[in-house]
């Protein structure tokens, strides 16, 4: 006798092989439908019910134990996607006459805020490279820019050194979809500039004429991947023991100036962001700050 499992993991792989043939989805996204709905169809099966007639209450209350397990909103977010995919398909097969998940709403989610540093964090960092070495001049030397001009690791690693222009204090930047723009430096960053390629960038370079602002191995540009191993090893000299990301420093550049008072608009220029809706997630990332300040430091806080 055909078992409500065998039955459930039918319908699934009809769905998906519509799926594949009508919109040629891929494998990837065929395994992820196929992981959300053998879960629902087995939640249901615990409780005698069916992928076809799962009962009005069911997805609210799966969707409750998902959050009681720990499950984030964004992974139901997810979840509820699939399943929405999977009824659609069956409405239009004919095999149910309506949208049993129809009314299922999940609250809207708030935005996860990035990773980001304190001021005297950043310090901390800044001063962590053994100056006493070409290679520690050349990490201060990039944490500094990263940090001034709020770059993405990519767009450091990848600078030439006719991107610089000393004079003016400013730095031409390749962003994403191949877009230009100029941010300034600020002093700081271009003294340190200044010194690196005065002192330091020739020593680490067999050909000091190649193009590599800050140069790996075979004087070609460093990796990201090897800056970012830098970046942790500092962080542990520098005591900072929160997670890092390869954008912290660009996190904090945006923070910090929306905390001192930058508008929205200049910073979203500076961080290369095409639409204004990417950069508005620093303005809660210096609320979530404001509040917490409040909290520490105000008499009823």
């Amino acid at each position: 006798m055909t078992t409500i499992a065998d039955e459930a993991l039918a319908l699934i792989e009809a769905c998906l092989d519509d799926l594949w043939l009508g919109e040629g989805a891929s494998d990837n996204t065929l395994a992820a439908y196929r992981r959300d709905l053998t879960a629902w169809a087995a939640w249901l099966d615990g409780r005698n019910a069916t992928l076809l007639a799962p009962g009005a209450e069911a997805l609210p209350a799966w969707l409750d134990a998902r959050r009681d397990d720990g499950y984030k909103l964004r992974s139901n977010a997810r979840l509820l996607s699939s399943l929405r995919r999977f009824y659609r398909w069956a409405l239009a097969e004919w095999r149910i006459d309506h949208d049993p998940i129809a009314e299922v709403k999940l609250p809207p989610a708030r935005p996860s805020l990035p990773d980001t540093l304190e001021e005297d964090e950043v310090e901390r960092l800044l001063a962590a490279p053994d100056l006493g070495s070409d290679l520690g001049l050349r990490d201060r030397t990039m944490l500094e820019v990263l940090y001034a001009a709020g770059l993405r690791v990519s767009e450091l690693v990848g600078l030439t050194t006719d991107a610089v222009n000393l004079r003016q204090g400013v730095v031409r930047v390749r962003g994403k979809g191949d877009k230009e723009r100029l941010v300034p430096l600020g002093e700081e960053a271009v003294d340190w500039l200044s010194r690196y390629l005065r002192t330091g960038r020739a020593a680490l370079m067999d050909d000091p004429s190649r193009p590599a602002l800050f140069p790996g191995r075979r004087d070609a540009c460093l990796t990201r991947q090897a800056f970012w191993h830098r970046i942790k090893a500092h962080a542990l000299v520098a005591g900072i023991d929160r997670p890092l990301s390869p954008h912290t420093l660009r996190h904090a550049f945006a923070t910090h100036l929306l905390n001192h008072g930058a508008n929205l608009r200049v910073v979203q220029l500076l961080l290369g962001h095409s639409d204004l809706s990417t950069t508005q997630i620093y303005t809660h990332v210096a609320q979530a700050r404001l509040e917490v300040l409040h909290a520490d430091h105000h008499p009823r806080g």
